[in-house]
């Protein structure tokens, strides 16, 4: 029988066959799912910024930056047996929930964060197989570890597997 294991905001878990992983309220934020089929094991992080880099190191919450957040979450799936080779990404969220006016930072964390997680996992050499960002609306994202499935549900009901 498989567990839901829910990751909060700025938060990030790992889990083996046959559990699922969940995160709700990706607006600007993103989920990151990183898997190793052959071993059927997980992780999910859900990211609100980009950069830890702009911020004091001795105080921050790692799991909040795109940066630090997946490089913690290869290191512990790698340390519970996954291979670097056969780490794949699932992503979802990155939307702009909010109009606003003229070029502002704000405006664009959703696009900044999409483009750093892709950024970093283009460094790590880890393939991204799906993803589902951008626009203006909230997600919630499932991981089934069983399966390697990100199924992606909308604030509209729209769903998404993949």
């Amino acid at each position: 029988m498989s567990e839901l294991v829910v990751v909060g905001i700025s938060d990030c878990k790992m889990t083996r066959n046959p559990n699922v992983l969940v995160t709700h309220a990706l607006g600007s934020c993103v989920g990151i799912c990183l898997y190793d089929r052959n071993i059927k094991i997980g992780g999910l992080a859900h990211i609100m910024l980009p950069d830890s880099t702009q911020f004091v190191q001795t105080s921050i919450n790692r799991m909040k930056f795109a940066d630090t957040a997946i490089i913690d979450l290869i290191q512990s799936l790698l340390s519970y047996g996954a291979d670097i080779r056969r780490i794949t990404a699932k992503i979802a969220g990155g939307a702009q929930m909010f109009a606003v006016q003229g070029n502002s930072q704000i405006g664009s964390i959703g696009i900044r964060n999409v483009e750093s997680v892709k950024t970093i996992l283009r460094n790590q050499r880890i393939s991204i197989l799906a993803e589902d960002t951008g626009l203006d609306y909230g997600r919630t994202v499932y991981f089934d570890v069983a399966t390697g499935l990100m199924k992606v549900k909308s604030l509209n009901n729209i769903i998404c597997e993949m």
